[in-house]
């Protein structure tokens, strides 16, 4: 579904990312983690096309989404923050953001229920909690029933009740065959969600593995567990013990 071939791209001297390949099909949950600054964030902004590369190509469905803008209708993207006009009520940005895709199929508004946003529709978006911004940002990014879900950090700032609401939807939806990318500095959360994972480290893909793969190469129960094990491995040089997919 989404094929990334030798990317690149560099910001004056400091390379951000340096021949990153990838693959993402349909029906997979993947992580993309990694410490800060390792690129996760410019390489899902080439994909969205928010970034353009200096080299390599995204394709989309086979097209390079260098010639085909309409690719992006199809994706849902939940920013880690959600920037939105204050004088705006909650209601008019969700009806703004309808009229603007002018999408013909049936909304998905199940979050707008479970978060009850919809009690909050006359509220105005300088006056919520960054929590409650969170919730906005996280319907409008499944409100278009999209193919694919881009969820940067999606759980900071939610409580707990408001994250396991999140997660269930997320669990839906990849059990609906969609593909969901998120970025997350939780690993604790990412047990019960993801598939794979993609290591990112300077630019670079360190790994890209099923979860099972990687619990049963680094022998442990659990993904924070074994990225601890990763990042222990890399300390003393050994990191060729990590077979990617």
């Amino acid at each position: 579904m989404i094929l990334i071939k030798k990317i690149k791209k560099q910001f004056g001297k400091l390379k951000v990312l340096n021949r990153v390949d990838l693959s993402f099909e349909k029906g997979q949950c993947i992580a993309l983690i990694g410490p800060n600054a390792c690129g996760k964030t410019t390489l899902i902004k080439c994909i969205l096309g928010m970034v353009l590369p200096d080299s390599g190509e995204i394709m989309f469905n086979g097209v390079s989404i260098q010639n085909d803008d309409q690719y992006r209708t199809h994706i849902g993207y939940m920013p880690q923050i959600g920037r939105y006009p204050d004088n705006m009520t909650v209601g008019q940005i969700i009806e703004t953001m309808k009229s603007i895709r002018k999408y013909k199929g049936d909304f998905d508004e199940r979050l707008l229920e479970d978060f009850k946003l919809n009690e909050m529709f006359d509220k105005r978006m300088r006056t919520l909690s960054g929590g409650t911004t969170q919730k906005v940002s996280a319907c409008l990014a499944f409100l278009f029933n999209p193919d694919v879900l881009i969820l940067d950090e999606p759980t900071a700032g939610l409580d707990p009740l408001a994250s396991e609401v999140l997660k269930a939807k997320i669990i839906l939806e990849k059990e609906k065959g969609k593909l969901i990318l998120i970025t997350s500095h939780l690993l604790s959360e990412l047990d019960d969600l993801v598939t794979q994972i993609v290591f990112m480290h300077e630019g670079k893909v360190h790994f890209h593995l099923a979860v099972n793969d990687l619990l049963q190469q680094t022998g442990e129960l659990k993904i924070s567990a074994a990225i601890a094990h990763v990042l222990r491995a890399k300390e003393k040089n050994q990191t060729g013990t990590l077979r990617n997919s």
